[in-house]
């Protein structure tokens, strides 16, 4: 292959950028889209393979490709596409702007980063893996040559599935006699090298591994002999990170030592755990601040000159299957080479700039001058602390920082550059995290409208927003709105994607629930079950998102009365999540809760009561006793007592969870109302009328002070009314009640 190659008739290949053990990386042009992309071209499978093994392991890349495209979180490398073209297996990513850690370490000679970039780069990564190992994805290969810091300071993790891809087509050396493929020696876990089966503690360690180079400026065993660092890392404990630098913090020293720790179930538990750890050993919220937060250096003028690996000594006194490895610092493996933005690019890479003689001609008048590189810096460092106050969940801070940086931006480059688009897009992620979905419609649009001036209507990043706009239309409750929003976006997915890309058929799942929400029951169901069973093929059947739409599934059947059938599907849901995430993953949680729904639906209640009593014992444990969610499981618990005639201990129930939803909550929240009528149907069921018309009226009153008169929830509260006067013999006042409601839903129907 050759500069200006053409794949498949879209992908133009126009530089190469790296070059490893299993293929070769290019910048390249997305001639559809009209977007850059990076194109990783996989050596081919070569004549040691027979026919029935190479289409084994064709297909096993299409799997792990899927995988890998699914992933979508801020943190992971983006998959676009994959294929297979003259006979060369290739991955279209984005195109990053940055550096890789390997890169920032040899660029500056090996001196450790400042602890705030440390910090900040240790807990970004933690989230990805947090993210990746709940879709049941282990790296395998973490290394600094794979973790990439972009212009913005973003951190991101390339290559997931790469590596086991490149292990199954024979592209790494293998361990002689077990058939266990080996890495780079200086990340790897000491269950990698005893060949024993590795899950996300094994991730978790080279984590360790590489907070503990970019944190000393050397590998935990700094040694030339390969042989000899796989022992280290087998036998001997390292030394702790203080004595090479003492200005480290002590909670980041002893994190990793924790992670480094030689048996698995002796480091952190999960990543998330990892997080918890390392937001909880920042010393004040000023950590945070944006002065802390350093930016990613300024990239050195591409292209560099290659680098040479550092031997890794006599090679007749190393096992066969240690030709080919790399030590030292210069271990850099297959990870994806980035690019340096173009200072007068901006920040994003995305934006075009003029030609290079343009730019040192004089500015026509009211033409905007190119900002000096330095000048984007600042955006840029503050656009970042935003994004890690959003992580930590303070989403108003957030809010505020992307405003001023998106003010900043626009003067500096225009309303309508990529970087003020994103600044501004962020900004309305924050306005409806922190519950103001209108405001956030108002930005969104903004932002689309200038997106599809600018990139395009079919731009992923405009379908990106528009999708947006269709999620918060629906949290308004403007359903039919949301529809037409979602019905734009998904024509514009499977025309420029196909039908099976991960990004379709999260639309089609999202326009299934739409449909839903319309009362368009059936169509939801037909609609979910297509996306699921598509999910499955191309994901897998217990991939996170094919148990997603499978739970919208069992809800629809719910919705059509097909109660045997929804249950039977949450049941495989459960128990597929289970094993997935864990038993005590809130996904899973969800599923057992809806169990406990179909079982009281289909009269099995002393099943159910006992499905609530184990489900409010794991959500007070993992989620503590007065979460909303350990709250909606007493609530079922009280539900199936009344059900089991069991009333007095049903009122019981039902007026302590009342009490603390409206200590928690507030007293207008829908929980308050649906438990404060819980609480007048248990008082009804004991004959207790007169102190059920007040709990009713009290329900009605609310639900149209917060929802309206002519609310289907506020219509139904008045029916309650109406049924309790009737049983307190006042049939007039009943009747009259009847037929306003009546007349309330004849006019919300024309």
């Amino acid at each position: 292959m050759g500069d200006s190659t053409l794949i498949q008739g879209r992908y133009r290949l126009l530089e190469r950028i790296g070059r490893g053990g299993m293929g070769e990386v290019w910048r390249a042009k997305d001639e559809s889209l009209g977007r850059r992309v990076a194109v990783k071209c996989l050596k081919p499978l070569g004549t040691q393979h027979d026919h029935s093994v190479t289409r084994v392991l064709r297909e096993r890349f299409r799997r792990e490709a899927r995988v890998a495209a699914a992933l979508q979180h801020r943190g992971v490398t983006v998959v676009h596409d994959f294929g297979e073209w003259d006979g060369v297996l290739f991955l279209v990513m984005e195109l990053l702007e940055g550096r890789d850690l390997s890169r920032l370490l040899e660029d500056d000679k090996h001196r450790p980063l400042p602890v705030p970039d440390v910090v900040d780069i240790a807990e970004q990564v933690a989230s990805a893996l947090a993210y990746t190992h709940e879709q049941g994805i282990v790296h395998r290969d973490l290394k600094p040559a794979n973790i990439v810091r972009t212009g913005d300071g973003t951190v991101k993790i390339c290559d997931f599935g790469i590596a086991r891809l490149g292990h199954d087509v024979g592209f790494t050396a293998r361990l002689t006699g077990t058939g266990i493929a080996m890495g780079t020696p200086h990340y790897m876990s000491p269950e990698q090298i005893g060949g024993d089966e590795v899950d996300l503690r094994s991730d978790l360690y080279s984590l360790g591994c590489v907070l503990y180079e970019i944190a000393t400026g050397v590998p935990p065993f700094d040694l030339d002999d390969a042989w000899a660092i796989l022992v280290g890392h087998r036998d001997t404990e390292p030394e702790p990170p203080r004595t090479h630098r003492a200005e480290l913090p002590r909670y980041l020293d002893r994190i990793i030592l924790d992670l480094l720790a030689k048996r698995p179930e002796e480091r952190p538990d999960d990543a998330r755990e990892l997080g918890r750890r390392i937001t909880a050993g920042r010393t004040a919220p000023a950590q945070v601040q944006v002065p802390a937060l350093a930016a990613a250096p300024p990239p050195t003028p591409w292209p560099a000159p290659p680098r040479t690996p550092r031997p890794v000594g006599s090679r007749a006194a190393l096992p066969s299957w240690t030709h080919g490895m790399t030590t030292g610092h210069k271990a850099t493996g297959t990870g994806l080479r980035t690019t340096p933005p173009d200072p007068a690019a901006g920040l994003s890479g995305e934006w075009i700039p003029r030609p290079a003689a343009d730019r040192t001609a004089p500015h026509a008048p009211g033409e905007r001058p190119d900002p000096a590189p330095e000048a984007l810096v600042g955006p840029a460092a503050r656009h970042h602390a935003g994004l890690s106050l959003g992580r930590l969940g303070r989403w108003e801070e957030a809010g505020e920082i992307h405003r001023a940086v998106a003010a900043e931006r626009e003067r500096l480059l225009g309303p309508d550059h990529p970087d003020t688009l994103a600044s501004r897009y962020e900004a309305a992620v924050t306005l409806g995290r922190a519950g103001h979905p209108a405001e956030a419609l108002r930005a969104y649009k903004h932002v689309a409208e200038a997106r599809i001036r600018v990139l395009g209507a079919d731009h992923a990043d405009t379908l990106a927003v528009r999708q947006e706009m269709a999620y918060t239309l629906g949290r308004l409750g403007r359903h039919a709105d949301a529809h037409q929003v979602y019905t734009a976006v998904l024509t514009a997915r499977e025309r420029t994607m196909g039908t099976d890309h991960p990004d379709t058929l999260r639309c089609r799942h999202n326009l299934a629930f739409n449909l839903g929400r319309l009362g368009r029951t059936e169509e939801a169901h037909r609609m979910a079950r297509e996306v699921a069973a598509a999910r499955a093929r191309v994901l897998g059947p217990d991939h996170p998102d094919t148990l997603v739409t499978r739970y919208e599934v069992a809800y629809e059947l719910g919705r059509l009365d097909r109660w045997q059938e929804a249950l039977a599907t949450y049941l495989e849901v459960a128990a597929a999540r289970a094993e997935a995430l864990g038993p005590d993953h809130p996904d899973t949680l969800a599923a057992r809760y809806e169990i406990g729904i179909g079982l009281g639906r289909l009269g099995r209640c002393a099943e159910a009561l006992t499905v609530y009593e184990e489900l409010i014992e794991d959500r007070a444990r993992a989620q503590g006793p007065e979460h909303p969610e350990t709250l909606r499981a007493r609530h079922g618990l009280g539900v199936n007592l009344g059900r089991l005639g069991r009333w007095v201990e049903a009122l019981a129930e039902a007026r302590e969870v009342c009490a603390i939803r409206e200590r928690v909550l507030g007293p207008d929240h829908p929980d308050t109302l649906a438990g404060r009528r819980e609480v007048a149907v248990g008082l009804g069921w004991l004959g207790r009328w007169s102190a059920a018309l007040t709990e009713y009226r009290l329900v009605a009153a609310a639900r149209e002070r917060v929802l309206g008169p002519d609310h289907p929830d506020t219509l139904v509260g008045r029916d309650d009314e109406a049924h309790c006067l009737a049983q307190l013999g006042r049939s007039a006042e009943a009747a009259a009640l009847y037929r306003r409601v009546a007349a309330l839903r004849g006019a919300a129907a024309r």
